[in-house]
């Protein structure tokens, strides 16, 4: 990258983060559906602790120690060597097909139920597509400028949801007699809940592929992911807490019902804000998640294992190649008819984030001298402990998978399938350049 090239600093970085993440409390109506308040507070605060915080931990390592670009696929080529580096990206951007079409949609859907006529026929679709190239033009501009208008994004959709837990707060102050239902909704499931929250609690490592553009990125990696782990769970935890001591019923939680809550208890008003910070957070996590998956591409590509094409990049030291194709793939993902199917993500997801807890205790054997600003306490049983917890959840998203279905089978064997595509496109990739990648193995090894 140019060396005058704006980098990001903590603040725009945690934004980045917050965005690939969460980008607000979108997403927790059907944990709220399923499990009931009591419930769904309590898998929102204890699963931190299991599933994001040892992840922030391994990042921070991880990501301190080796500042490349390509964050978590230079990690586990470094310690496990090309293929399963390979195998990393792989499983990330197939994961990205699914994830990435829905944002899009999100972002039509709440638009529409303020200005219906907008999204009305092939005007969503049009819409969906204006989504996508807003944050390719956006991206173009590189990743300070991404990150810092996270941050007025962050502010400004965050707004609303901090009135509405205000309103509802002192609405439970003024009606005390109110009785909040701490029971389980009618139709009610725990193990679809805690899969939809670990869904709302994952891609940490999303924010790593950009290392080369992040300014102190040994010091600020640790700093902003603990952070920002910590503002996604106040985010998610204070609006349930508020409205459930504002006595709604669990059984009225679907998608979308933020915007009814916002209406019982602030009015039109804020009901209409709600839907707004809604497209706009669809907006946003579109935009931070391309700044993020673009770079995959690009860090493989330098290894010699796509196309040179993929090298290129503008004034800005964007990689615009792999920007503008990346787009493409979502944007023919918009046509096809797949819900957002959280199993086949988190099961894609889980087996790259594995990959990287394996890479965790490999360096640590391996490259015990490794300089690394910042050091999960401890020696290596502390660094195997860590990754226990993430590992037990995947285990068990992939043994629920078995039970949805996707394209005639179960969400798990599709998976699975996808997963085996892998290997598959590293023969064939490897074939396309061995000369490069040759190269690229022995800079690893220097």
């Amino acid at each position: 990258m140019q060396k005058s090239v704006r980098k990001l600093r903590l603040l725009p970085l945690l934004a980045g983060a917050y965005y690939m993440v969460s980008g607000g409390p979108y997403g927790l109506e059907d944990i709220i559906g399923m499990a009931g308040y009591g419930r769904a507070l309590l898998l929102l605060v204890l699963l931190p602790f299991v599933w994001s915080l040892p992840t922030a931990l391994m990042i921070g390592e991880l990501a301190s120690a080796i500042p490349l670009e390509g964050g978590f696929y230079a990690w586990v080529r470094r310690a496990l060597g090309p293929f399963w580096g390979f195998q990393e990206a792989w499983l990330s951007l197939a994961a990205s097909v699914f994830d990435m079409a829905i944002y899009p949609t999100i972002f039509t859907e709440y638009l529409g139920r303020v200005a219906p006529f907008m999204t009305a026929g092939h005007r969503g679709t049009l819409l969906q597509l204006l989504v996508i190239l807003l944050a390719v033009l956006w991206n173009l501009r590189g990743a300070a400028a991404v990150g810092e208008g996270s941050v007025w994004m962050m502010i400004v959709s965050l707004s609303p949801f901090a009135i509405l837990v205000l309103i509802a707060l002192g609405y439970a102050v003024r009606h005390p007699a109110v009785h909040a239902y701490a029971g389980l909704p009618v139709q009610h499931t725990i193990s679809g809940a805690l899969l939809v929250a670990m869904w709302n609690y994952m891609g940490w490592d999303n924010a790593t592929t950009i290392a080369a553009e992040v300014e102190e990125p040994q010091r600020n990696y640790p700093r902003a992911m603990i952070r920002a782990a910590v503002l996604v769970m106040f985010v998610y935890c204070l609006p349930l807490l508020a409205v459930w001591l504002g006595g709604l019923s669990p059984d009225r939680f679907t998608t979308g019902a933020w915007v009814d809550a916002a209406k019982v208890f602030g009015g039109p008003l804020l009901a209409a804000s709600i839907v707004f910070v809604g497209s706009i957070d669809g907006l946003g996590t579109f935009t931070a998640l391309t700044m993020s998956y673009t770079r995959l591409p690009f860090a493989m590509a330098m290894d010699g294992l796509l196309p040179k094409v993929f090298t290129r990049v503008n004034r800005a030291g964007v990689p615009w190649v792999c920007i503008v194709a990346c787009a493409t793939a979502w944007a023919l993902a918009l046509g096809l008819t797949f819900e957002r199917l959280i199993s086949i993500d988190l099961v894609l997801y889980g087996a790259s984030l594995l990959l990287e807890y394996v890479a965790l205790v490999v360096l640590r054997l391996r490259e015990p001298e490794m300089k690394r600003p910042f050091r999960i306490p401890g020696g290596l049983w502390t660094a195997i402990a860590v990754g226990i917890g993430p590992a037990v959840l995947i285990f068990f998203a992939l043994w629920a998978s078995r039970e949805e279905r996707a394209y005639g089978m179960s969400a798990m064997v599709f998976s699975l399938l996808i997963a085996a595509v892998g290997p598959v496109l590293y023969l064939f990739c490897r074939n396309c350049s061995p000369v490069a990648a040759r190269e690229g193995v022995a800079a690893d090894e220097t």
